[in-house]
């Protein structure tokens, strides 16, 4: 790190640089949040299925995101564990309006929350519970409920409504885990 890089530091010039995952089953919305919250002129027209995983960059007021959209296809989903150490926060997409494989999520959650790299971090884990505008969607609270998040004891958590396509409350949630980043690295 250059003699500048140190100086912008001190003075608040340069954002913290903070990894994130995103997870979720597929079809949840990852792509689609993380193309909401980087810059317009940066974001994707047209969004498609996620192989593996892609690598997405936006900013904050004080933070820079480095943001690894992981594929929720069930072929895919044991690459998460090879990122796990270099999370300082994980995004886990929930469809509100796929209740049929809700104790899928609920699933992955749990294998998640045990998996031997997270279980003892207070790692902050935000949750949209995203396709709000889908009939019959559950809510933010049921979700919740579903998903047994109240038993999440040791780690700082928050669920946010969402609608990805509209980019409704995703900026809620992504305010809350700066929040919690920033109390984190003080």
């Amino acid at each position: 790190m250059g003699l500048f890089d140190k100086l912008a530091g001190w003075l608040g010039l340069k954002k913290k640089e903070v990894n994130v995952l995103c997870l979720g089953l597929d079809n949840s919305g990852k792509t689609t949040i993380i193309n909401q919250l980087k810059p317009f002129n940066a974001q994707t027209q047209d969004i498609v299925p996620t192989i593996g995983f892609s690598i997405e960059k936006f900013k904050t007021s004080s933070l820079s995101f480095t943001v690894f959209d992981m594929s929720g296809q069930g072929r895919y989903r044991n690459l998460w564990e090879h990122y796990y150490k270099e999370g300082q926060a994980i995004i886990f997409v929930v469809d509100s309006g796929d209740k049929l494989r809700m104790v899928v999520a609920k699933e992955e959650l749990d294998t998640l929350l045990n998996h031997p790299d997270i279980k003892h971090r207070r790692i902050p884990l935000l949750f949209f519970a995203n396709k709000m505008d889908v009939r019959d969607a559950l809510s933010s609270v049921k979700v919740s409920q579903l998903l047994c998040l109240e038993k999440i004891k040791d780690k700082p958590w928050h669920i946010c409504a969402s609608d990805a396509v509209k980019g409704e409350g995703l900026l809620e949630g992504v305010d809350w885990l700066q929040d919690q980043i920033k109390t984190m690295r003080t």
